[in-house]
């Protein structure tokens, strides 16, 4: 085996460049399904990269530094800051980025600290409440708990998204929604070359 077999690639900088791209080139209307579904498929991406990160490291592929290090390298890539003349399209896009944050956070949680005990809707709950009183940290952090929970295998319940206030937590709990469904199918989404 070459040095270049031990390397697994996990996302690149082409690769989100290539989405933004499409991005660019389409009408987006979140509205429209087609654009939705872009912006989904975004989105589920990012996420089937870090199922991919904690897969290697379940396998023993990687050890838990390089596990940390290829999330923060993902984190970095998706959540840099994207220029496009349209000013829609940023907010788009900012939105995806913002559904991902907790996706990182959890990933790295699970990988340095473990699952943490409790249970996702209880989780949910307390971090709507907590957005609720204007304390941002601690619902996120609340989120994040309920993605360590995911990564597990807890199932997120859909009804549960469906009931919150529009807000960061309903857009952080729409990414843990991406989470699980990389989780269950780490191969959905293919990018169109």
């Amino acid at each position: 085996m070459t040095d270049d077999d031990a390397v697994e690639t996990f996302y690149t900088d082409e690769r989100w460049q290539n989405w933004l791209d499409r991005l660019e080139e389409e009408d987006l209307d979140p509205e429209n399904e087609d654009s939705a579904r872009l912006l989904l498929n975004l989105q589920d991406d990012a996420a089937i990269a870090i199922v991919k990160v904690l897969a290697a490291l379940d396998d023993g592929r990687i050890d838990e530094n390089r596990a940390v290090e290829e999330i923060h390298t993902v984190r970095d890539i998706v959540l840099a800051d994207v220029e496009f003349d349209d000013e829609d399209k940023v907010m788009l896009i900012d939105g995806v980025q913002t559904s991902l944050v907790p996706v990182f956070y959890a990933a790295e949680e699970y990988v340095v600290g473990g699952v943490v005990e409790g249970d996702v809707s209880e989780f949910v709950r307390a971090a709507a409440d907590a957005e609720a009183e204007d304390d941002l940290d601690a619902a996120l952090g609340y989120v994040v708990q309920a993605g360590t929970r995911i990564i597990d295998g807890e199932p997120l319940d859909i009804e549960l998204v469906e009931d919150l206030e529009y807000g960061l937590v309903s857009e952080w709990v729409n990414g843990l929604d991406s989470l699980q469904s990389a989780i269950e199918d780490p191969e959905v989404v293919e990018e169109e070359d």
